[in-house]
């Protein structure tokens, strides 16, 4: 079972209400400052998702970003949502991802002018790479009632402002046109999100859009004929399906080929030591009733390193922000550097002491309050 978390946000309840549809076994979590989040799997035994409603705008959209990425330590977030088509091949209920975000808005103001400043954040490869692997595969559509063909999957840049864009002929829409002629959509979150995720050691980041508008002064009309629900549908679920393989984690997979051998699709065993453990097992191909790996018995473990690892980026995340000082950051790596060792080589004791070490030096810190009383739960559950 996956420990992973995927952060989706979205602006609008509707948008909301349509991801968390597909999520089960949902649990509330409350910030301290009020943030309302809701975490489910995407199955019973899928990653989970962290889904909390951002509302409309860059700015409130980066402040919730940062707050998720401090609560959860995600491995990735989704933004989710409908956007307005900026190309003519981009049809009302397509979905964009997007490649790379423009704040379109920045700008100087001079006597002859106003002169573009761009800021422009690049989607992270993995994540692109991981759209376009959903988008080939297709199955993604299938949560989608049946309508013909499905819906197309664009990939390229998306412009974020903010303002609402509905028409082709106003100073923002010469402005795009001018200085952005290559965006496939127009919203207002995604340049607050991605500055989010840049600020945060360059935490992967994916916009997802639903086209249910062409941002060109018939919105009203395309309101009236019900784009907006189908498009948000489909963004949701182009999303949810992008958020399982990337909760999934990477995929380690051996090259015949480079060794001149056949090319085979089986993932192998990477065997990997550190510290004084060692290789207990060499595998080549394995086939029949024979399991490799970590057995019932040790799953505890890979739990409790888990929480440690999710303890110890919380730890680097909140020094970087100013809230522990570096003597307290310094001490307290030193203690879960030696804990993850202690459990992985079973030493339940100096785990024992490393944990009480531990605690004494952040207990006081309602931030990690939650994940402490998790791992000396687990220890006292592998005693």
């Amino acid at each position: 079972m996956s420990r992973n978390h995927v952060v989706i946000l979205t602006a609008l309840s509707l948008e909301y209400d349509e991801v968390r549809a597909g999520l089960c076994d949902i649990t509330t979590r409350m910030h301290p400052a009020g943030t309302r989040f809701e975490v489910g799997r995407l199955e019973p035994a899928g990653c989970l998702v962290a889904l909390a409603l951002t509302g409309k705008g860059n700015l409130p959209a980066a402040a919730l970003t940062m707050r998720a990425v401090a609560e959860f330590s995600p491995v990735a977030v989704i933004f989710v949502g409908v956007a307005g088509a900026l190309q003519p091949h981009v049809a009302l209920g397509d979905v964009v991802v997007a490649t790379h975000v423009y704040a379109y808005h920045g700008a100087t103001s001079e006597d002859d002018g106003a002169k573009a400043r761009p800021r422009v954040w690049e989607t992270a490869h993995r994540v692109d790479q991981s759209a376009r692997h959903v988008a080939r595969e297709g199955v993604w559509s299938r949560r989608l009632p049946a309508e013909g063909l499905p819906p197309q999957v664009h990939f390229g840049p998306i412009a974020a402002g903010e303002r609402v864009l509905d028409s082709a002929i106003s100073l923002d829409a010469l402005w795009i046109r001018e200085h952005y002629n290559d965006a496939l959509s127009i919203e207002m979150e995604a340049a607050g999100v991605a500055q989010a995720g840049h600020l945060n050691d360059s935490l992967p980041v994916a916009v997802v859009r639903g086209i249910s508008d062409r941002a060109d002064g018939t919105k009203a009309a395309s309101d009236s004929a019900g784009w907006q629900p189908r498009a948000v549908a489909r963004a949701a679920a182009f999303a949810l399906a992008l958020a399982a393989e990337l909760g999934a984690g990477p995929v380690r997979r051996h090259s015949a080929a480079s060794e001149g051998q056949q090319p085979t699709d089986r993932a192998t065993i990477t065997n990997l030591a550190t510290g004084h453990a060692r290789v207990g097992v060499q595998a080549g191909q394995v086939f029949g009733g024979v399991h490799i790996g970590p057995g019932p018995d040790d799953a505890p473990h890979g739990d409790l390193v888990a929480l440690l690892a999710d303890l110890r980026r919380q730890l680097e995340q909140s020094y970087r922000a100013g809230r522990v000082e570096v003597e307290v950051r310094d001490a307290a790596i030193e203690e879960l550097d030696v804990a993850t060792e202690a459990v992985r080589e079973r030493q339940g004791k100096r785990l024992t002491v490393a944990i009480r070490r531990l605690s004494g030096l952040i207990s006081d810190l309602a931030e990690f309050g939650t994940k402490l009383a998790a791992i000396v739960s687990a220890v006292k559950g592998m005693s």
